[in-house]
């Protein structure tokens, strides 16, 4: 792709790190939380950055944008989170035109998720696009972009078996309950955090585990008991966190802090249990791991749990890859045209001018002169012209300035760069 079919300045590119590189540990220093990826928008608008968007979620940090190097993305990133250059250097991937739109568009419909066909990320996406609007950080061309993503994830979803089953961060954690918890139904279990994973989190714990003894806590206790009128389970004052963890066979993290929420000292159990963490940055404390009777599992090795649904989930990679192809074909037909867009928009009003000079003339020299007629038989005649100008111009086999210089020339078209 050459630049000046995105930018004519710019390139387009995506810095970031994810799960593949980057551990949980670095994941969490790189994490950008709400009012971070706002700051990192504004510094972006006053650096000049036309258009841009950031997402960070348990898996992956990103940042996507036009710059004159990478370096200014990254830049912002690091200067709004916990990690540096150096490390960002060691985890991070940097795509550009070509290559971003194609990473984005994995990313958008789950074939780079943690867990493959776990469509949460769309909802990031959407986020920092509208996000970005707000800021009037996202023009034509992002416009186009995340809406052809969100037309092929969702094609995916009803098109294929992606998504199949119950398979994502908040249902492994639910199906390692079971696979390793005894009469699951019957043991205390604790959610901290009410987020979307912890909403998820909660409703699978429901549906699978026919457990009546699941108690949430929330910094914010309306959130959790709003989520509670809807799945019947108990609410507890977020003060009461140290006393509901010692009553627990089974706590979930699920906050969304940058610093850890549950301590070593805030854990005092002479029983079993088995602690769930399921937060980027890490939301509980790694030294908790030397307390005796605590089984501390991290998202990370929840995501290595494989089963038949998985496995019935590659099948279908093919079939997403080929929605990909087709819409991202149509998408960057699209981006093509632009670059003719200026030279057939000054064709058309030089058109327009020939037009107008053509009726007056006509309509001073013949007295039964049909000026409603003559418009409109002169418009289908520019909209035609006009047409196969950009047919021409879209020949593979043309030299797209040659073909610029020669038809700037002969309709002496001005401002077509």
């Amino acid at each position: 792709m050459k630049r000046y079919h995105i930018s004519k300045h710019n390139t387009f590119y995506c810095i970031g790190l994810s799960y593949k590189k980057a551990n949980a540990e670095i994941r969490g220093k790189f994490s950008l939380d709400d009012e971070a990826v706002q700051t990192v928008l504004q510094q972006a608008s006053a650096e000049g950055i036309e258009e841009i968007t950031a997402i960070s979620t348990c898996n992956r940090t990103e940042i996507y944008g036009f710059s004159q190097h990478p370096f200014q993305l990254i830049k912002l990133l690091c200067d709004n989170s916990n990690g540096s250059i150096e490390e960002f250097q060691q985890v991070a991937y940097i795509y550009k035109n070509n290559d971003a739109i194609h990473h984005l568009f994995r990313v958008g419909t789950g074939l780079e998720s943690q867990i493959l066909g776990d469509f949460e990320i769309i909802s990031q996406l959407k986020k920092g696009f509208k996000l970005s609007k707000k800021f009037n950080l996202a023009n034509a061309f992002f416009e186009r972009l995340f809406n052809a993503v969100i037309q092929t994830s969702k094609r995916i979803k009803n098109e294929t078996e992606i998504s199949s089953g119950a398979t994502s961060v908040a249902f492994a954690s639910v199906q390692y309950i079971l696979k390793n918890v005894a009469a699951v139904s019957e043991k205390n279990i604790l959610l901290f955090g009410t987020g979307k994973i912890g909403r998820n989190t909660c409703d699978n714990l429901i549906k699978h585990t026919h457990n009546k003894h699941i108690t949430l806590i929330n910094r914010t206790k309306d959130k959790a008991q709003k989520i509670a009128g809807k799945f019947d389970v108990t609410v507890k004052d977020f003060n009461a966190l140290q006393a509901e963890i010692k009553k627990a066979d089974i706590l979930i993290v699920a906050t969304g802090a940058q610093m850890p929420t549950v301590t070593k000292e805030m854990i005092a159990t002479e029983k079993p249990l088995l602690l769930l963490d399921l937060s980027i940055p890490r939301n509980v404390s790694v030294d908790v791991k030397g307390l005796p009777n605590v089984n501390l599992v991290h998202l990370d090795d929840l995501s290595q749990i494989t089963d038949e649904t998985i496995e019935k989930r590659h099948a279908q990679i093919p079939k997403a890859e080929a929605i990909i192809d087709e819409v991202k074909k149509e998408f960057m037909i699209w981006l093509e045209t632009r670059k003719f867009a200026p030279t057939l928009k000054a064709l058309k009003h030089k058109l327009e001018e020939i037009k107008l000079e053509e009726i007056d003339f006509q309509r001073k020299k013949a007295v039964d002169f049909n000026e409603e007629q003559a418009e409109i038989v002169s418009n289908r005649i520019i909209q035609k012209i006009t047409k196969h100008f950009a047919n021409y111009l879209k020949d593979d086999t043309t030299s797209y300035s040659e073909s610029i210089d020669l038809i700037s020339k002969v309709f002496q078209l001005e401002n077509v760069n």
